[in-house]
């Protein structure tokens, strides 16, 4: 656990925090999540990263780390097992390396599937908290990718900036919107992922962050078969 927060803080808030003897990053949540851990199989260095808080309803979201920040009560009324997906990070060194992140996601394939998670849900975090620097992002969200208003997020943060005022109501450019969505967002959107309306200022971790939901049924079916086959469970359901 603490090379897993370790990882996170190096990832999360730079070299200077992630120092031998360092804690790392870590919360109230981590004891009751599952943690998943790739490593590197030359050297044995950690090089991803994530956890899981399984729910067995809706009922329970407002147990989440999520909840801190977003009006959850919509969500509260889902009817079946959810999972909420966290500090999602990879060694800087590796950040390059694509099979990193397939073989992270075929990891929690695993997990979703054997929890029989029906939707999975977290926070998508963009580095910095300078909203403007991702106005064509949060366009681009505003026009394609925000939630279905039965399970969206309401606002609860102090400090939010809302899709659809100010400066990302211009038509936004599509490359820059694409290459300063965060990777694991791009991924939850490959997905069937969708996001809340606006997104929050967190001081604390120094980002702006979305809510992101998947329901599992939304995957498409290849993409599915892929990571399961990764994870060395054949193409079953």
């Amino acid at each position: 656990m603490i090379r897993a927060r370790q990882l996170r803080a190096l990832a999360f808030r730079g070299q200077s925090h992630a120092g031998d003897g360092d804690p790392g990053d870590g919360d109230m949540f981590d004891d009751r999540c599952c943690h998943g851990l790739v490593e590197d199989h030359e050297t044995g260095r950690l090089v991803a990263t994530f956890r899981l808080l399984p729910m067995t309803s809706g009922a329970e979201i407002g147990q989440s780390y999520a909840a801190q920040f977003y009006d959850l009560s919509a969500l509260a009324a889902y009817p079946r097992p959810l999972a909420e997906l966290g500090r999602f990070c990879d060694h800087p060194d590796w950040r390059h390396d694509p099979d990193i992140v397939r073989i992270a996601w075929a990891v929690l394939t695993r997990i979703v599937d054997r929890l029989g998670v029906a939707m999975l849900v977290g926070c998508s975090s963009f580095a910095g908290t300078d909203g403007d620097a991702y106005r064509d992002a949060f366009g681009y969200l505003r026009q394609r990718h925000v939630g279905p208003d039965i399970w969206r997020p309401g606002e609860k943060a102090a400090q939010v900036i809302r899709f659809g005022t100010g400066p990302e109501m211009r038509a936004c450019d599509m490359a820059r919107a694409l290459e300063t969505l965060p990777p694991l967002l791009r991924t939850y959107l490959a997905m069937g992922g969708w996001v809340s309306d606006h997104a929050v200022v967190d001081r604390d971790m120094g980002t702006l962050h979305v809510f992101t939901g998947l329901e599992i049924s939304a995957i498409p079916a290849a993409r599915a078969r892929a990571l399961r086959q990764i994870a060395g469970q054949g193409a079953g359901p």
